[in-house]
């Protein structure tokens, strides 16, 4: 066991430890593709970082954080009246203040947009990204489509989840890495994800935000551990849940997969031929499904059925490189 992974864990040490670090500017969080350091004077930041960050490691003296971000509660009368927090990276408060009880959903889009807009050495996926068998499953897909839902769904049945929001794919090195950010579920994915795993580690409901009621999972201690691992392309399946619709799984040429990767890319224009070299490579190297869905069991079954076949092919695919090498 490594000393990183000897360290404590976030939810084995008391919400006042959380609180001290917060204060002093000393909580780091390594999402495995980047990382930050998080100072807060908010104490309704404290029990939400302990709950949907549980399994992350205790870092101390951490060497490195690429973003440094700070929320804070804001001064005077409105303290006492209408508590505010803001959100400010490198002396830059590029969001208008939130309600302090909301402190946690004003820090995972904040530092959303900071990964968004710094990491430009990565393709930056709109997608759920998962792992089984040393392959990476892709669920891209535009926002309502149930992504994130099911992305939940299979995190807890069994896949390593590596991200929920940015599926982050390094071209010169034609894998995956995790941007192991909790899982944001909003207004009816809440209960679903509850109906579908009672067990479920979710964060504090946040009512009255600005994409309605939100809640985090957090992700679980394998895919924590296992956040620097490096994951080869497998599948990409779009998702679209539509109600009451009956399950359909519909194989996709590949200037459809092409064109969900370029599409569905927070920075494919900005990449330029790296944006589009990368996402060839992933068309030529994934087969590609369009997924149709209203319940999370059989979308879940289906896609277990699938992976069976994409194993296969991916590893024939891989001995025959190989041989050819």
């Amino acid at each position: 066991m490594t000393a990183a992974l000897a360290r404590p864990r976030i939810a084995e040490v008391a919400p006042s430890e959380i609180a001290t670090r917060l204060r002093a500017g000393r909580l780091f969080l390594d999402y495995g593709a980047t990382s930050a350091r998080l100072a807060s004077d908010a104490p309704t930041l404290v029990d939400p970082i302990h709950r949907v960050y549980a399994q992350f490691p205790l870092l101390d003296d951490a060497p490195w954080a690429d973003h440094h971000v700070r929320v804070m509660r804001r001064g005077g009368l409105r303290r006492a009246l209408r508590p505010q927090v803001e959100f400010e990276c490198d002396l830059q408060r590029p969001f208008a203040p939130f309600p302090a009880d909301t402190a946690l959903p004003l820090f995972e889009w904040g530092s959303n947009w900071l990964i968004g807009q710094r990491l430009a050495h990565l393709l930056l996926l709109h997608a759920g990204v998962l792992e089984r068998d040393g392959l990476a499953l892709v669920l891209p897909a535009v926002p309502g489509s149930g992504k994130s839902t099911l992305t939940a769904a299979l995190s807890l049945r069994g896949w390593r989840l590596l991200s929920d929001e940015f599926g982050a794919f390094c071209p010169e090195r034609r894998r995956f890495i995790a941007m192991l950010k909790p899982v944001a579920l909003k207004n009816e994915s809440i209960e679903l994800i509850r109906a579908f795993e009672p067990r479920a580690a979710l964060g504090p409901l946040f009512p009255k935000t600005r994409k309605g009621t939100v809640a985090h999972l957090g992700a679980g201690r394998d895919a924590v551990d296992r956040r620097h691992a490096w994951v080869r392309p497998g599948a990409v399946v779009m998702p679209r849940w539509v109600a009451d619709a009956p399950l359909s799984l519909t194989p996709q040429p590949a200037h459809l997969v092409f064109g969900a990767m370029a599409f569905n890319a927070f920075n494919y224009q900005d990449n330029g031929e790296q944006g589009f070299d990368a996402a060839s490579h992933l068309a030529s190297v994934c087969r590609g499904w369009q997924l149709g869905y209203s319940r999370l069991d059989d979308a879940v079954a289906r896609l277990e059925q699938l992976w069976l076949q994409v194993r296969e092919e991916q590893g024939a695919a891989a001995q025959g490189a190989e041989h050819g090498a």
